[in-house]
């Protein structure tokens, strides 16, 4: 048999690509493959709320979800498939499902193993109790663009059947939250001439306040009342909240912060707020809290103290001091490492005996930082707070700490209860298509 030797040179320069293709395709399924492994024996195989589900009857393996998803590793492609390598990293952004060429992937909450527990909310955002409404994150979308959008809407919708209010002590809109969706609420009353209460219990920027320092936060553009267009699609945490600040500044929002909402109940036609500081009246409610909720205490005798605090947003104003980090979550491992690098003498304390839930980026960043001015204690507790010092219980018995100031970053309680005592009607979520009420993401 005779071979045409330009046949042969072509198939003697193809054959080493092609060997060279089929074999990065096998690295990369391996390491795809060991991706998901790995984030499965850390405990990162769970979503926090909304997330991608790939139908593998209608995936190609095309990787536009791939490209298109900007938190990086965490989509990628199994066996010709996309697959949702790092669950715990996804915030549901959306970018995915808009970048997918066959309409493969669906936007849900939960999991069959773990399931979401979100308000029941109508396409007016309006929950089973009349007059309340509930928009934003804590609804099951925190993305700002749809926040916003949230915000907005549940005013218009909630004026159509307001009446003017019968007294001046009366306001027309109660706003519990002052993050992306309550911002917006307040801005499309002060548009509607419709007086409002904007309280939060923090202050101005809702869950954005407990990102870490430059953090880049997603959104899209998206159309403020009184304010204008709202360009930006990505933006630092820091440069997001200045943005926030001016948006009050320059429509003359009222803020009560910090001013913490602790009850809400029926008052004839309207409410009435309990907070921290006082009792208010108004004839509708707008929740735009987030799921975190209240940041969840330790229970231990001194944690009321002024040197406990449960957030940290400027890490250089501790620098030569001697602080406790509490917790064993991403937030507790980047605060920590924030305060050493601020030059801070820091003790990372956690429970536990291992950082199973958390980003292997934070772990790597801790682990760097470790030396003389961040020690980690696994296994330990804090058993007292004094201005000067804390008890530490550890596997090796009890500790005496010098400590300056305590941060505690054990996670939030979720506010079900708060919205159960108002008799807002809760659903669980395991894996389901959001409803129509949820909007669609940005």
């Amino acid at each position: 048999m005779r071979f045409d030797p330009t046949t042969v040179g072509i198939v003697a320069t193809l054959l080493p690509i092609a060997v060279f293709s089929v074999r990065r395709e096998i690295r990369r399924r391996h390491a795809a493959r060991s991706h998901w492994e790995h984030s499965r024996a850390q405990g990162l195989d769970e979503p926090p709320s909304l997330h991608p589900v790939i139908r593998a009857d209608l995936c190609v393996g095309c990787t536009s979800c791939v490209v298109a998803c900007p938190e990086g590793d965490i989509l990628k492609i199994v066996n010709g498939r996309a697959m949702l390598v790092e669950p715990a990293r996804c915030v549901g952004h959306g970018r995915c499902k808009e970048a997918c060429p066959r309409d493969a992937i669906e936007l849900v909450f939960g999991t069959a193993r773990r399931g979401v527990q979100i308000p029941e909310v109508g396409g007016d955002y309006q929950t089973n109790v009349p007059g309340l409404y509930i928009a934003g994150e804590l609804g099951g979308m925190g993305l700002i663009r749809n926040a916003v959008l949230q915000g907005m809407q549940a005013v218009d919708h909630l004026a159509q059947g307001l009446r003017s209010s019968p007294s001046s002590e009366i306001a027309d809109v109660a706003i519990i939250g002052a993050g992306p969706a309550g911002l917006a609420a307040a801005l499309a009353c002060r548009k509607k001439s419709l007086s409002y209460l904007l309280f939060d219990q923090e202050g101005l920027g809702g869950s954005v306040l407990h990102y870490p320092r430059r953090k880049l936060v997603m959104t899209a553009p998206v159309e403020l009342p009184i304010i204008g267009r709202m360009h930006f699609r990505e933006i630092s945490k820091e440069e997001l909240l200045i943005f926030w600040t001016d948006v009050v500044r320059r429509a003359g929002l009222e803020l009560r912060a910090p001013e913490r909402v602790t009850g809400v109940q029926r008052a004839g036609t309207g409410f009435e707020i309990e907070t921290d500081r006082g009792s208010y009246r108004a004839q509708r409610v707008v929740l735009a809290v987030g799921r975190r909720g209240t940041p969840r205490k330790l229970g231990v005798p001194g944690e009321d103290g002024s040197n406990v605090a449960y957030r940290m947003l400027e890490p250089e104003r501790w620098a030569g001091a001697r602080t406790l980090v509490v917790g064993g979550g991403n937030s507790a491992l980047e605060v920590a490492v924030a305060l050493a690098e601020a030059e801070a003498t820091v003790t990372l304390s956690y429970r536990g005996a291992a950082f199973n839930r958390v980003a292997p980026a934070n772990l790597a960043r801790l682990e760097k930082a470790r030396g003389p001015r961040l020690e980690v204690v696994l296994e330990s507790q804090v058993r007292q707070i004094e201005p000067d010092h804390v008890q530490l219980q550890t596997p090796a018995g009890m500790r005496k700490l010098e400590i300056e100031q305590v941060f505690v970053l054990a996670g939030g309680e979720p506010p079900t209860e708060f919205l159960t005592r108002i008799g807002v009607v809760m659903q669980w979520d395991h894996g389901q298509k959001p409803n129509a009420s949820s909007g669609s993401p940005a």
